[in-house]
């Protein structure tokens, strides 16, 4: 994955950038460095914004699953480490697409990743 995004894509979330300046509350940070925040002031009646600003590229597959429930208002506070049970796993983002994801063993040698070509229409 690339660390570093593209202008466009850093323009695109401007908005946000300024919304978290002006009324963004921060909550608090994950394992992948992902920060949390909700708004400053709700209307009555009106659930509260809540949002992440994400470290390096944006993927929603780095939100783990105890900031996913704060984010989707299933929790009013995300879940603390010491709540974890020990059959759980620590949270992996999606790695599909990447030299790290998973092939079986018995995948064909002549199928590696680098054998795919880009199919291009004639």
């Amino acid at each position: 994955m690339v660390d570093s995004f593209s202008f466009i894509r850093r323009v695109s979330q401007l908005g946000t950038w300024i919304q978290t300046l002006l009324t963004g509350r921060r909550i608090g940070t994950d394992s992948f460095g992902n920060r949390y925040y909700r708004g400053g002031c709700s209307l009555k009646g009106v659930r509260e914004k809540r949002w992440v600003l994400y470290k390096g590229e944006p993927d929603a597959s780095k939100v783990p699953p105890e900031w996913h429930i704060w984010l989707h208002h299933t929790a009013d506070a995300p879940i603390p480490d010491s709540q974890r049970q020990p059959w759980q796993k620590p949270h992996q983002p999606n790695k599909t697409g990447t030299a790290e994801a998973w092939l079986p063993q018995d995948f064909p040698e002549t199928h590696t990743r680098q054998s795919a070509q880009a199919w291009k229409p004639e």
